[in-house]
C-alpha cells in the first residue's frame, strides 16, 4: 500500500484499534487478579460497556467504529488461523472412535436442533445459522468462520457473538455446580465441559474447576469439535453456491445475502490456514516455545476482536429486538447442555 494512502487509512482506523488494544490488556489485567473469568468474557464486556456507558458510547459509535469493525472481522481471522495450532489430531484419534462418533453426533444434533428453533420462533435465516454455528462448534470463532463463508454482513455476526459468550459465561457458573448433583468424576465432568461449552477459554475456565484431569479431556473433546468447523464451513460454501446457481438459472440475478453474484469461496483462505496450523501442530513442527508464543497471540487477536463486536451491542436495541434471539441462546444452551451430559456418560463409564 503506498503511504500517501496508508495514512489516511492508519487515521480512520487508530482509535479504534487503540481502543480495542487498551481495553484488550485492561481484560488480561482484570483475568490475572480474577482467573476463573475467560479474557475473551471479559472482552465482550468491556465492550458492552463502552457501547452502553453515555462517556464512551458516542466514541464507540463515531469516530472509533470503522476500526473496532476491523478488528471485529479480521483479527478474529487472524486468531481463526493461529487457533490451528492448538489442535493435534493425534491428540483428537486418540480419543478413540465411538467418542469422535458421539462429539461429532453433539455437533450435528445441537446444530440442527437450534437452527430448527431459530426458524420456529422466525429469526432470520442468517441470524440462525450464526447462533446454530457458534453454539454448537466454537463460539466466535466458528460465527466469524460462518459470516465470511456466507458473506453474511459484519454487523449481523454481532448478537450472536454476544449471545453466545454470555451463554458460554452461565456455563461456567452452572455446570461445576451440577457435578457432585449429576455424579460425575472428573473425567466425565472434563468430557461434558468440552462437548457443551462453547469457547475455548470457557472450556478451560470451567474444567479447571474439577482438576488437572478433568482440564486435559475437556481440552482435547472441545478442539475436537473445533476440527469440525472446517467441514461445516465447506458444506455452507457449497449449499451457498447450489444457492447461487439456482438463482442464477431462474433469472433472478445470482446476488445472495445481499451481495453481488460473485460466488463465494467453498472454504475461505483464513479457514485454510487453519487446516494449515493444524497440519503444523500435528506434524511437531512448531518447537514448544512457538506454540506458546503463537497461543499467547492468539488470545490478544481474539479478545481484541471480541471487544471490537461487543462495542457494536446497544442493550436497549438488544432488548427491543433480540428477546427471539435470546430465547433460541438459551434454548441452544440447554440442548447442548444436554446432549454433551450424554455424551459424555457413555464415553466414560
Amino acid at each position: 500500500m503506498p503511504f500517501n494512502s496508508l495514512v489516511p487509512q492508519l487515521s480512520r482506523l487508530g482509535p479504534g484499534l487503540v481502543l480495542s488494544i487498551v481495553a484488550t490488556g485492561l481484560a488480561f489485567a482484570i483475568h490475572t487478579v480474577f482467573p476463573v473469568v475467560p479474557a475473551m468474557t471479559l472482552a465482550v464486556a468491556l465492550g458492552l460497556l463502552s457501547a452502553n456507558i453515555p462517556g464512551t458510547a458516542v466514541l464507540t459509535a463515531g469516530r472509533a467504529r470503522p476500526g473496532l469493525d476491523f478488528a471485529g472481522k479480521h483479527l478474529m481471522r487472524a486468531g481463526i488461523v493461529l487457533l490451528g495450532l492448538k489442535v493435534s489430531i493425534g491428540d483428537v484419534l486418540g480419543l478413540g472412535w465411538l467418542s469422535l462418533l458421539l462429539i461429532a453426533g453433539v455437533v450435528l444434533v445441537s446444530f440442527a436442533g437450534t437452527y430448527g428453533l431459530a426458524r420456529l420462533l422466525r429469526l432470520p435465516g442468517e441470524a440462525a445459522l450464526l447462533i446454530a454455528t457458534g453454539f454448537s462448534i466454537c463460539g466466535a470463532s466458528a460465527i466469524g468462520a460462518m459470516a465470511a463463508v456466507r458473506r453474511i454482513k459484519h454487523q449481523d455476526t454481532v448478537l450472536p457473538v454476544a449471545l453466545v459468550t454470555l451463554c458460554g459465561t452461565l456455563a461456567i457458573g452452572v455446570l461445576p455446580l451440577l457435578m457432585h448433583p449429576l455424579n460425575l468424576n472428573p473425567e466425565q465432568f472434563g468430557a461434558w465441559t468440552g462437548a457443551s461449552v462453547h469457547d475455548v477459554g470457557q472450556v478451560v475456565a470451567t474444567a479447571q474447576t474439577a482438576g488437572t484431569s478433568a482440564l486435559a479431556i475437556a481440552v482435547v473433546v472441545k478442539l475436537t469439535r473445533v476440527v469440525l468447523l472446517a467441514p461445516v464451513a465447506a458444506a455452507a460454501g457449497v449449499h451457498q453456491r447450489i444457492l447461487q446457481v439456482r438463482e442464477r438459472s431462474n433469472g433472478t440475478g445470482g446476488a445472495a445475502n445481499g451481495v453481488d453474484g460473485r460466488f463465494p469461496p467453498i472454504v475461505p483462505l483464513f479457514v485454510i490456514g487453519f487446516l494449515s496450523m493444524v497440519a503444523v501442530r500435528s506434524l511437531g513442527w512448531a518447537p514448544a516455545a512457538g506454540l506458546e508464543i503463537a497461543a499467547a497471540i492468539q488470545d490478544i487477536l481474539l479478545a481484541t476482536a471480541l471487544f471490537g463486536l461487543g462495542s457494536a451491542v446497544r442493550v436497549r436495541t438488544l432488548i427491543h429486538t433480540g428477546g427471539r434471539a435470546i430465547l433460541v441462546a438459551l434454548g441452544s444452551w440447554l440442548l447442548i447442555a444436554s446432549l454433551g451430559l450424554g455424551a459424555a456418560w457413555i464415553m466414560i463409564r
